[in-house]
C-alpha cells in the first residue's frame, strides 16, 4: 500500500477527542484518523452505490408523473420554503 502525507489542521477540541479515543483503542492518533477517514469514505461510497442501484434507470423527468398528481396543499408548518 502506498502512503501519502497530508498536513491536517483540526480544532483543538476535535484533536483532543480523537487523541483520547486513539489512546483508548491502543493505536496512534495517525492510525485512528486514517481508520476514521477510511470508514467515512466507505460509508459514502456504499450509500452512493445503494442509491444508484435503487434509482435504476429512472431519470428526474420520471418523477413528473408523480409530481403532477400531488395535491395542491400548503406546506406543513415548518416546511415552508425559506
Amino acid at each position: 500500500m502506498s502512503k501519502s502525507t497530508y498536513p491536517l489542521k483540526l480544532p483543538v477540541s476535535i484533536k483532543s477527542a480523537a487523541a483520547r479515543l486513539a489512546k483508548e483503542d491502543g493505536v496512534s492518533l495517525n492510525q485512528w484518523i486514517a481508520a476514521a477517514v477510511a470508514e467515512k469514505v466507505g460509508a459514502i461510497e456504499t450509500a452512493a452505490q445503494f442509491f444508484k442501484r435503487r434509482a435504476g434507470k429512472a431519470k428526474p423527468k420520471d418523477m413528473l408523473w408523480y409530481l403532477d398528481r400531488a395535491p395542491a396543499k400548503a406546506p406543513v408548518s415548518g416546511d415552508e420554503k425559506g
